[in-house]
């Protein structure tokens, strides 16, 4: 079958397209026939070999997430049947041979039902990112209904899904995005309010559209910029979560003691087996409902990968990025 290999850690030069050995389905395995993988910025850090969650045994097939057609199961599995449609969902610790590749062995609990109304490519475009909403969301912002939140890059794969399950949930959404295309990404998400991102200028404009007050929880993508201007824009009591962060950065506490507000941080490697088991089921139920409609960028075929890591590293792109597997 064809794959994309790394044989040896470092740069895009070492994701090769090539033939490799066929997957086979263990006692408590499923293979799965993939049409779509997901790309995240995880990626990207585990290829270069110093990423703190993830080192791989090499030769290592990358990919986390991915969405396909049940094609073979080993003794035991229960949970689905040769011929469903799936979508995978691999980062827990579990077997997994990499959904860059045109099938994936791994754990039959990390195999989830794709209702029919959800295409291939928004099956792909769950696990990583849609986990890593509901988390950050549900788990560290304990969001509640009426309570307002503030999106700081809402239109990547993430941040969109963001949008989706705190408007479900009924909550008040504003979303940043820097470029047009991305501002009508995130207003397709369903946020009430789409604008640039927040500068120390631009605080009390933010403000405005909630009557003066500051939003109750903040999704912050890139800290080492924001977090200033996020503590002085939350609200008293507030909760600022950081999902992203490429740097340091000073800041004074005392805008923390000021607003009595927390600094919380999410990194989906860190979940509980509860809370990741907690995760998959509630983004199961959005995704069934309808509430939950992941939003595509850009998609590329599988060969072409290493195009997909260089958009990530550089930071460009609105959407989910998908590779398309023949």
């Amino acid at each position: 079958m064809k794959a994309i290999q790394v044989t040896q850690f470092g740069g895009l030069d070492k994701l090769v397209f090539k033939d490799v050995e066929d997957v086979v389905a263990g006692k408590g395995e499923v293979c799965v026939r993939l049409y779509a993988a997901g790309v995240n910025p995880s990626d990207t850090y585990t290829l270069t070999g110093t990423y703190a969650f993830s080192v791989p045994h090499l030769p290592y097939t990358p990919g986390l997430d991915g969405a396909g057609i049940v094609e073979a199961i080993g003794e035991g599995v229960t949970n689905v049947r040769i011929g469903d449609r799936v979508f995978i969902a691999s980062l827990i610790r579990r077997k997994s041979t990499g959904t860059f590749a045109q099938k994936v062995v791994c754990d039959a609990t990390l195999v989830h039902p794709l209702p029919e109304h959800v295409s291939f490519e928004q099956g792909a475009a769950l696990g990583v990112p849609a986990l890593t909403a509901y988390r950050a969301l549900f788990q560290r912002a304990y969001l509640k209904p009426g309570q307002t939140v503030f999106i700081h890059g809402a239109s990547g794969g993430v941040g969109l899904q963001i949008v989706q399950m705190a408007k479900s949930h009924g909550a008040k959404v504003i979303g940043t995005a820097s470029k047009p295309e991305g501002k009508k990404m995130v207003q397709q998400a369903g946020a009430d309010f789409v604008i640039d991102h927040v500068t120390e200028d631009t605080i009390e404009d933010a403000r405005a559209l909630l009557n003066g007050n500051g939003p109750d929880v903040i999704i912050e993508f890139l800290a080492n910029k924001n977090l200033e201007t996020d503590l002085k824009l939350i609200a008293p009591f507030g909760k600022i979560v950081i999902v992203g962060n490429r740097g340091s950065i000073e800041i004074n506490p005392r805008l923390a003691m000021q607003k009595e507000c927390d600094i919380l941080a999410t990194a989906l490697w860190n979940a509980p087996k509860d809370e990741y088991d907690q995760s998959i089921h509630g983004v199961i139920g959005m995704l069934t409902s309808g509430a939950l409609r992941p939003i595509i960028g850009r998609t590329l075929p599988l060969q072409q990968v290493s195009q997909g890591f260089e958009q990530l590293i550089k930071g460009i792109g609105n959407g989910k990025l998908i590779l398309i597997i023949d």
